[in-house]
């Protein structure tokens, strides 16, 4: 039981580890996107000065903040999987017994 355990807790880990760094590439791809798009619109080198400084300390603090809470899952992944595992399982046997007595 306890490799079964580990298992769908690495499985879980790695499903949202793997949104995590897909959302945070969307997200410069994305900011690339609509700063070029928007560039030619812009006349005022001041404007463009800000918004160049202003979308990097976006892309890098968010960038930060998400590398920094995939650290932190993977040191307490099995207390924060472990607890959404019993739930799950819970309400599974909860639903099977229900559809049991019908």
């Amino acid at each position: 039981m306890v490799a079964e355990l580990r298992h769908r807790i690495d499985a879980m880990f790695a499903r949202d580890r793997g949104w995590a760094l897909f959302l945070v590439v969307f997200l410069w791809v994305t900011t690339g996107v609509v700063f070029f798009g928007v560039q030619s619109l812009i006349t005022i080198p001041g404007i463009k000065i800000a918004l160049i400084v202003s979308a990097l300390l976006v892309l890098i603090f968010n960038t930060a903040s998400i590398l920094a809470m995939i650290r932190h899952y993977e040191s307490d992944k099995d207390f924060i999987y472990g607890i959404d595992i019993r739930h799950l399982d819970a309400k599974r046997s909860e639903s099977t017994q229900r559809t049991q007595q019908t």
